[in-house]
């Protein structure tokens, strides 16, 4: 019986340290849509992408900013299968994000991760 592959996202296939934020910002492009921002390092090793998410006190407070993680999150689970090896990515969200439904931010994160080359 084949089971479709499980689709984590652990906490090694995210971006946790400072560190890791300021090298993506400083070294990758950014690729700039109504809701966010993508910043992309690419070329860092072979593993499976990283993906780190930034939600200043501009998109609302906890309570938003949380919910617009979450929805991030959960866009990049299930897009993992697609996105290529060896990248860092950064989602900055911006104040619009909060009023934006999923699928207006899914069909964002498309738009600017084709731009940017990451998914396959």
């Amino acid at each position: 019986m084949n089971r479709p592959p499980r689709l984590r996202f652990p906490k090694a296939a995210r971006l946790a340290q400072s560190s890791e934020f300021h090298r993506v910002r400083t070294k990758g492009e950014a690729q700039h849509g109504k809701l966010m921002v993508l910043g992309v390092l690419k070329g860092v090793d072979d593993k499976p992408a990283r993906v780190g998410f930034v939600t200043s006190k501009k998109v609302g407070g906890a309570v938003t900013r949380n919910l617009i993680r979450r929805r991030l999150r959960e866009i990049i689970r299930l897009s993992r299968p697609q996105i290529v090896n060896g990248v860092w990515l950064v989602l900055v969200a911006k104040p619009r994000a909060a009023k934006a439904t999923l699928a207006g931010l899914r069909d964002e994160w498309v738009a600017l991760a084709k731009r940017a080359g990451v998914m396959a």
